[in-house]
């Protein structure tokens, strides 16, 4: 007889094959149908090296900024007492609550050539929205609290007594930060990294936006998936999302691998 504990595993394990592991083998199937004629096929495009090479340097410049503000956000949110803490932190979740689409049109709002800063940015000869910053600040916005939410519980537990054993030492505050706390928080800063690259890797309502979505130029492998798609050259749809998928799912893989496991 089935145990009531084997029976939640069962129904845990049924939901994530329907909702993740089927759809996704579906799409492996797809693009290995014919062998790896479509894969190489795909890859042979110039219109497809375009959006996957402009999908990389998005996703990497999405995560350096990012990895930045949030291992600096998480040290101000917990390691500093002030008014407005609070409200600060919900407005951090606002990325994951508010579409894509609405975080597009807010940027060009703001960033075009009829927004608050688009014309005179555009005098100054930088541009924002149908060019790479644009893409970069969508991104970016979406995937922000990510590595704050992977750091911040990380400092909560590590507390402050070695930092400020190090400080009555007479270490400062950089040498504390590199040689006490970035040690302690690693993993959760890695952890947060790659589901920022992941999450950038897959960014699709912002990006279609502010991007223009002109091939060979502003169009990323989300934006080339659809047209393909719609365009019924579903070979080079199926294979392009494979190869995102791919790595964002190798990425998560190898890191849990490498995650020492937690001490009880």
């Amino acid at each position: 007889m089935v145990s009531w504990r084997h029976a939640r595993r069962l129904v845990v394990v049924g939901y994530l094959v329907l909702l993740v592991g089927w759809p996704m083998s579906l799409v492996v199937q797809a693009t290995f149908a014919d062998g790896l004629d479509t894969l190489a096929r795909t890859l042979g495009d110039p219109a497809v090296r375009s959006a996957l090479g402009l999908t990389v340097v998005v996703a990497a410049s999405a995560v350096v900024v990012n990895t930045v503000f949030g291992v600096g956000m998480s040290l101000l949110l917990v390691r500093t007492e002030f008014r407005g803490k609070r409200v600060l932190s919900a407005l951090l979740d606002l990325p994951l609550s508010v579409s894509p689409v609405v975080v597009g049109l807010a940027i060009v709002l703001a960033y075009g050539q009829d927004g608050w800063f688009g014309p005179a940015l555009e005098d100054a000869g930088f541009r924002v929205v149908f060019a790479l910053p644009g893409i970069v600040l969508a991104t970016a916005f979406v995937s922000l609290p990510l590595v704050i939410r992977e750091v911040v519980p990380v400092l909560t537990e590590i507390g402050t007594d070695e930092e400020q054993a190090a400080r009555s030492l007479g270490a400062g505050a950089w040498p504390t930060f590199w040689r006490i706390t970035l040690p302690a928080i690693k993993w959760a800063v890695v952890y947060g990294v790659v589901l920022t690259m992941a999450r950038s890797l897959g960014e699709f309502g912002a990006v279609k936006i502010v991007s223009g979505n002109l091939e060979g130029a502003t169009q990323t492998a989300t934006l080339l998936v659809e047209q393909r798609y719609q365009d019924f050259d579903q070979g080079a749809a199926y294979a392009t999302a494979f190869l995102l998928a791919a790595v964002s799912v190798a990425c998560i893989v190898v890191i849990s691998f490498l995650r020492p496991e937690e001490k009880p």
